[in-house]
């Protein structure tokens, strides 16, 4: 029996075409390509706009597939949920965006499960972190800031477990 053949891509969340990376990877497989965009698109349309690392398993003989959709880094995260066009070139000094708290621990419930935190507080700092190298500003305060405060216990209660 043949080992089931694997194909790792980065697509846009709900907007993944037969066309490159996918088509020509999927297309000597002889599966039906469309069904498998379609099943993607699906599965990551609540990514829209970011860049999602998926993996598409076929088993050769049946042409069975399954679609596995990893998470979007913490950056495309941040930039969606911040509204900001991107990160900052100059970070330090050009501030492109804030994040509600709100809206860090959103992104923290998402990267729990890919994160070394145990917690979405200490999910949320490591977030935090990818804001100050960003140019994105927390509850209208500079990220180092608003990780000062975390470590003094000012926002405990917005990041415990719900």
């Amino acid at each position: 029996m043949p080992e089931p053949k694997s194909v790792s891509a980065l697509v846009v969340g709900g907007e993944a075409n037969a066309g490159p990376p996918l088509g020509p990877a999927l297309g000597p497989l002889g599966v039906n390509v469309m069904a498998i965009v379609k099943e993607i698109n699906e599965q990551t349309k609540d990514y829209t706009g970011m860049r999602v690392p998926v993996k598409v398993n076929v088993d050769t003989d049946t042409k069975q597939f399954t679609i596995e959709v990893g998470i979007p880094s913490a950056s495309a995260l941040i930039v969606k949920e911040s509204g900001a066009p991107k990160g900052s070139a100059t970070p330090k000094t050009a501030i492109v965006g804030n994040l509600a708290v709100d809206n860090l621990v959103k992104i923290a419930g998402v990267k729990k499960p890919q994160s070394y935190g145990t917690t979405i507080k200490s999910v949320s700092k490591e977030v935090a972190g990818s804001c100050v190298s960003m140019g994105i500003t927390i509850e209208g305060k500079p990220a180092k800031e608003f990780l000062s405060e975390v470590k003094e216990g000012k926002w405990d209660e917005a990041l415990s477990e719900e």
